[in-house]
């Protein structure tokens, strides 16, 4: 790629801002027609979404206030990856059971896709997991508050459709396993 004509060459990088969950990273870039200038975005570890069903077809959802939108979410369990997370499947199983309580029987990968490219780093993972129940124990970060529910998968792709599910990770993740898989 760095020899396609339309890349941008990196001269330098450094962190202009820090706090937990991601750092605003500036990049010195020389641009294809010889321009040299800087550009920001968000710099952040990779996240794994997940799309869990329960053994009689619902899926475990979450709601957690969002501050940068002012309002309660309703979407799927996601997380940040930690540096030593390998297995991402492990990494999904891992943040499923500690934002929602519930351990999968089964996790397998769905798409990998990068949301907001233009103005970040991002790399979400998705997964589907299967046979979820309430048997393990929650473990929320500082930072979150979370209220844990179940759903008929029909009910959410019909408040995705309608506009009542606005969280972008839900929508692409059932979406996607609308088109695909179901």
């Amino acid at each position: 790629m760095e020899d396609d004509p339309l890349a941008w060459e990196t001269t330098g990088s450094a962190i202009d801002y820090s706090c937990p969950g991601f750092d605003v990273r500036r990049d010195d870039v020389r641009l294809p027609d010889g321009t040299e200038t800087d550009y920001h975005y968000v710099d952040e570890p990779p996240a794994v979404v997940i799309l869990p069903f329960t053994p009689d077809g619902r899926v475990v959802v979450i709601e957690e206030w969002r501050q940068a939108v002012g309002r309660i979410n309703r979407g799927l369990p996601a997380g940040s990856t930690e540096p030593e997370d390998a297995d991402l499947a492990a990494a999904a199983r891992r943040e499923l059971t500690e934002e929602t309580g519930y351990e999968a029987e089964t996790v397998e990968p769905l798409v990998t896709v990068e949301p907001t490219n233009g103005i970040a780093n991002s790399v979400h993972h998705y997964f589907v997991a299967r046979g979820c129940e309430p048997t393990g124990e929650r473990d929320l970060d500082f930072n979150e508050s979370i209220r844990v529910a179940t759903t008929a998968y029909d009910d959410l792709l019909a408040s995705i459709l309608d506009g009542d599910v606005r969280d972008g990770r839900t929508a692409l993740g059932v979406q996607h396993y609308e088109l695909a898989v179901r």
